[in-house]
């Protein structure tokens, strides 16, 4: 809040996938949300996140209930030229959009939306975030 009461317009940061994909999964509880411009995961408390590095050119994000695959995300990160971080406007959750960019256009190709903001570290095993 600012000094008039209002709350203050939050300003997009940035950060390179690595780092955001290295962070990520020290918090894969954390995630309420991910997808494309096509479809959309949704977590559920029966629900766990699995995320997969299978090689330098493709991650894999998984959503399962018990050892049933719920759905799945292919993601590209050569494709992807850094990831925007900012808050949605709900409370406590916040958005990182992984763009693309190209001499023609600046796109949004995966989305996730967190419990919490980004920050350094990762959660101890025992701890988990409630959404």
């Amino acid at each position: 809040m600012g000094p008039t009461g209002k709350r203050l317009a939050a300003v997009a940061t940035t950060l390179s996938f690595e780092k955001f994909w290295k962070w990520l999964a020290g918090h894969a509880n954390c995630i309420l949300r991910a997808g494309t411009p096509e479809v959309v995961l949704i977590d559920h408390d029966d629900f766990h996140w699995t995320l997969i590095t299978e090689d330098d050119h493709t991650h894999v994000v998984q959503l399962a209930r018990a050892k049933e695959l719920v759905g799945e995300l292919l993601v590209f990160p050569t494709e992807i030229a850094y990831v925007q971080v900012e808050p949605t406007e709900t409370d406590g959750e916040w958005l990182f959009e992984c763009i693309i960019e190209n001499e023609k256009a600046r796109e949004v190709a995966y989305h996730f939306v967190m419990a919490h903001e980004y920050e350094d570290g990762e959660h101890r095993r025992e701890e988990k975030w409630t959404h």
